[in-house]
This record gives C-alpha cells, sequence and structure tokens, in this order.
C-alpha cells in the first residue's frame, strides 16, 4: 500500500494553496482503491478544510513520518524535513538560489529524494505551473493599481474574492476610462491575464491601432518577435533568439510613450535586453504610469523593479525624476506592483487546476516501471545529486560541514 500525504505548508507566511484538492483525492482513491492511502497534515492556514478532506476519504493527522511520498506546494523549513522520504514541490534551487542553500544541503543530509513540479516536462514543456493564475491575479492587480493612482475607478483586492468567477464580476461592473495597456509575454502567464483583461471587457488591438487609434481602454499583447528585433537586421527567428539572446536588441519605446499601463508577463534570463533603463524613465516621452511586473525578475526585464513585494503590501514606486525608490503613489513615482506569490490570491481556482493536472498527467508516472518524466525531475536521490543536477555540486557541498 502506497501511502502519500499533503504536507502542512510551514514556510511562513503560510501558503493556503493546496497541490491536491479534496476532489482530487476522491479521485485517486477510486482510481488506484486498495492501492493508496492519502494522509493529510492538519493545516487551518489551507484553502481546503481538514474536514473536506475527510469526507473526500482522507487521513487527517498531525504528522505524516508514515508516509512514503510528499506532496507540497512551497519550500519545506529545513526543520520539518522528515528523513529517507520522497518529497515533491517547488524547491527554488535549480538556480543556485541562496535563500534555499540550506534547505537543499538538509536533504542531502538526511537522504532525501526531490523531484520538482518546475522541471517535470513533457516535449520540453513544463506540466506543472501556476503561471496562469499569476497572470490572472497580475493583470487584475495592475487594473486595481492604475484605478487607485489615477483616481478613476476602485476594485477591492483579489484575495477578497472567493473565486475567479467573483473576480469577473467585479470588473464587469466597472466603466473603464480611456486607457492604453501593453501585455507582454507568450506563456501561462500571459495567457492568464490575457483571458483576465478579455472577461473585463477591455478591447484588444493590434499594434498599429494601439499606435494611432486611442480614445478608449484598449490593450495589445507583444510577444518576443513583436519587442525584441536582430541587431543585424536580419529577420526575428525564434530559435535563434532563444540561443542568441546578445544579437538581439529591444524595441519598446514606441510603447513606453502610448502605455498607462504594462503588465509584464515575459520570460527572461540575465543575457536578455531590457525593455528600457532606468535613465528612460525621465524622459518626457516615457509615460508608463504603472507596471504590474509579473515575472517580477528583481533588476531584470523591468529594471525598476528594485525588490520583490507582498500581498499585504504589494506596490512599491519608482521616482522618475530622481531616478531612485520612493513612496508609491507619488506625483512622479511609476508605480510597480511585484508580489512575487501571486496565485496565493485566487488559491481554491489555482489549487483546482494544478491538481487537476498533477493527478491526470503526474501520478500515473509514479506506478510506471520507469518514467522519464519523474526522471528529469528528480534532482536529489536518495541525497545523492542525479546526473542532470551535478552542475549543482558546488551549490550542494559548499559550506556543509560548517553547517552541521
Amino acid at each position: 500500500m502506497l501511502k502519500i500525504a499533503i504536507i502542512k505548508e510551514n514556510k511562513q507566511p503560510a501558503d493556503k494553496r493546496a497541490p491536491l484538492t479534496p476532489t482530487n483525492c476522491s479521485f485517486l482513491l477510486q482510481k488506484y482503491a486498495n492501492q493508496i492511502e492519502i494522509w493529510v497534515e492538519s493545516s487551518g492556514d489551507r484553502i481546503f478544510t481538514d474536514e473536506e478532506y475527510k469526507n473526500a476519504g482522507c487521513i487527517i493527522g498531525q504528522e505524516v513520518s508514515n508516509c512514503d511520498i510528499l506532496y507540497g506546494v512551497k519550500e519545506v523549513p529545513l526543520e520539518f524535513l522528515i528523513p529517507n522520504k520522497t518529497y515533491f514541490f517547488f524547491s527554488h534551487t535549480i538556480k543556485k538560489q541562496s535563500s534555499n542553500h540550506r534547505m537543499f544541503q538538509a536533504m542531502i543530509e538526511k537522504d532525501i529524494t526531490l523531484i520538482d513540479y518546475e522541471k517535470l516536462m513533457e516535449n520540453d514543456t513544463r506540466i506543472l505551473g501556476f503561471g496562469y493564475h499569476a497572470g490572472i491575479v497580475g493583470a487584475y492587480n495592475g487594473l486595481l493599481t492604475y484605478g487607485k493612482k489615477s483616481d478613476l475607478f476602485f476594485l477591492k483586492p483579489a484575495h477578497s474574492h472567493n473565486n475567479y468567477q467573483e473576480l469577473v464580476e467585479t470588473l464587469q461592473s466597472v466603466d473603464f476610462p480611456a486607457m492604453q495597456i501593453v501585455l507582454t509575454g507568450g506563456g501561462r502567464v500571459a495567457k492568464g491575464a490575457l483571458q483576465l483583461l478579455h472577461d473585463a471587457g477591455i478591447e484588444q488591438v493590434d499594434k498599429e491601432q494601439y499606435l494611432t487609434e486611442k480614445g478608449k481602454a484598449q490593450f495589445v499583447h507583444l510577444k518576443s518577435e513583436d519587442i525584441y528585433a536582430r541587431k543585424d537586421k536580419k529577420p526575428y527567428n525564434r530559435n535563434h533568439f532563444h540561443q542568441n539572446h546578445v544579437a538581439y536588441e529591444v524595441n519598446f519605446e514606441a510603447f513606453y510613450e502610448n502605455t498607462d499601463l504594462m503588465i509584464n508577463g515575459i520570460f527572461w534570463v540575465q543575457d536578455m535586453p531590457s525593455f528600457f533603463n532606468k535613465a528612460d524613465t525621465a524622459k518626457p516621452n516615457f509615460n508608463i504610469k504603472v507596471i504590474a511586473d509579473i515575472s517580477c525578475d528583481v533588476d531584470g526585464s523591468i529594471p525598476i523593479t528594485y525588490q520583490a513585494t507582498t500581498i499585504a503590501k504589494p506596490v512599491i514606486g519608482w521616482d522618475k525624476i530622481n531616478l531612485k525608490p520612493c513612496e508609491p503613489y507619488s506625483k512622479n513615482s511609476v508605480d510597480i506592483m511585484a508580489v512575487s506569490n501571486l496565485p496565493c490570491e485566487l488559491p481554491k481556482d489555482a489549487s483546482e487546476l494544478f491538481g487537476q493536472d498533477l493527478v491526470t498527467k503526474v501520478f500515473p508516472e509514479i506506478f510506471k516501471a520507469e518514467s522519464s518524466i519523474l526522471e528529469g525531475a528528480t534532482i536529489l536521490k536518495e541525497g545523492q545529486l542525479t546526473e542532470k543536477y551535478n552542475y549543482l555540486e558546488q551549490y550542494a557541498n559548499s559550506d556543509l560541514i560548517e553547517h552541521k
């Protein structure tokens, strides 16, 4: 009998999302009857109650050390790690993140197997993620911030809604003023933002219309081929771009001249150019007033995103006259919404989509003798780095003796 567990989110502030919903658990217990048990570590923070899981057939407990596979969402504080277990969660270690360095080393010390959701891939495409709901909430928060800054309309916080439908109903009650919105990106984040803007009743236009026809609430969706151009003037090529970022430059000035609200959902890495530089914000033709930086790469694609923000305090300001941080909603500020855990504002919807993908696309792999999907996402196998992740060797071993 395979015992799996949904662990309590102990990283603070506690996340309300769950990797599996009560509905997912009920489905699994029926499909794999007499093959699995599902234990749920009791939590008062989770969006779904212990009682809902109990009614679905799960076993509720204060600890889950008897289970074989442990499913969470966020990183597990090292004092809560159980030796010799298999964990699924977003570890945020594949880029050698310093904030999770000690946790990673503790997993090695405890002979833990780590399978990272972020690296579960099929045909070079991620299977799981919360990006879609990050896009939804990020776009909503961008509209909220612009309404507050312009004093033209009011929206209540995303997290005060029970679900996406309530969010849409709030948006559809607003008569949006004439405003120019640019949305960037082509992945899950952008798809979520795109859905939100459509459901809000804001008209999508093409690039030419956006730059020449105004007087209504409208947005343009820019993908990489609309933003980046080869320095040698040859045509944009997607494969070439992804292999040669430094060969490209940004064509964005016409858009920052004609935009009130920017919603940024672009995938960005360090060798890619930024949309503009800090000095550009002081130019008379820089008209962006609010940026919803869903991508939230500090000092990245949006160079004035100088820190990530929180749900409790979501907006920071950038003084475009003095080129330095300032209080948001100031006279000369560009206001940046850069919340790093946006899906937490719609935890039920986000968990339902994530759990459905986990149940249908990943869970069956557990019962296979071999799974390339699971192998490709296994960073640690019983405390040892797997071959694919040997590049983390220095990260894994540095200062390890000092920590012990």
